[in-house]
């Protein structure tokens, strides 16, 4: 599985971007993830095969995650973006039953400028 991001960029705070991971199709969970300089990697957000979501507290209300199987493309919309969003953006496939990552992408750099 080759996992394929896109969509990141410089913006300003308040902004809103639209990542795109393809070649995500997948009857697993799929997630993004993000690392910022000096931290750990974190959940951003994580949506199941039948739809139900689960979103990071600093993200609840700002970001969505959706899936469009038929294009096998997973998507974050990222709006009000804060300077903190500012981290390097990976998508994942989880592994069968579970919420751990499996495959990742390569990831897509997002700054936030305030």
């Amino acid at each position: 599985v080759q996992l394929v991001e896109s969509g990141g960029g410089l913006v300003q705070a308040g902004g809103s971007l639209r990542l795109s991971c393809a070649n995500s199709e997948s009857i697993f969970s799929m997630g993004w993830y993000r690392q910022a300089p000096g931290k750990e990697r974190e959940l951003v957000a994580r949506i199941g095969s039948g739809g139900s979501t689960y979103y990071a507290d600093s993200v609840k209300g700002r970001f969505t995650i959706s899936r469009d199987n038929a294009k096998s493309t997973l998507y974050l919309q990222m709006n009000s973006l804060k300077p903190e969003d500012t981290a390097m953006y990976y998508c994942a496939v989880m592994w069968a039953g579970s919420t751990n990552p499996r495959y990742w992408g390569q990831g897509t750099q997002v700054t936030v400028s305030s």
